[in-house]
């Protein structure tokens, strides 16, 4: 089977690659995108590559819910939000909004299950 790359994720990534950190996949955009289609008033945050982790972006809701995948680079993330038509912020430069801080705050009682991935459950 021969590999396609959806969402730009190789193209993208140039040659370097984060040590400890596993690489995007299209599931990890298709997340992002499932979020986003799911909830209203999404904007997009990018999040730089670190030495640990690879680029993310953080998806929040009007409501402040959030969900943070990887993306591999910037660039992918940008062309999925032109897509949906949604904003993209760089987080470095904007910061996070206070109403993804107010959400944590809310929920602050809910863990995630390491045995659903995604699926938050009370403690």
């Amino acid at each position: 089977m021969r590999f396609r790359d959806r969402f730009g994720l190789r193209k993208n990534r140039g040659s370097t690659v984060t040590k400890f950190d596993r690489e995007a996949t299209d599931a990890d955009i298709e997340a992002l995108i499932a979020f986003a289609r799911s909830r209203q008033g999404v904007e997009f945050y990018v999040e730089p590559e670190t030495f640990a982790t690879d680029t993310t972006a953080v998806a929040v809701a009007h409501d402040g819910e959030w969900t943070r995948r990887r993306v591999g680079a910037p660039q992918v993330i940008g062309k999925v939000a032109r897509d949906l038509g949604l904003p993209v912020y760089d987080v470095q430069i904007v910061g996070y909004p206070p109403r993804m801080r107010a959400w944590n705050e809310r929920n602050r009682d809910r863990r995630i299950d390491p045995g659903s991935p995604g699926e938050a459950v009370r403690s």
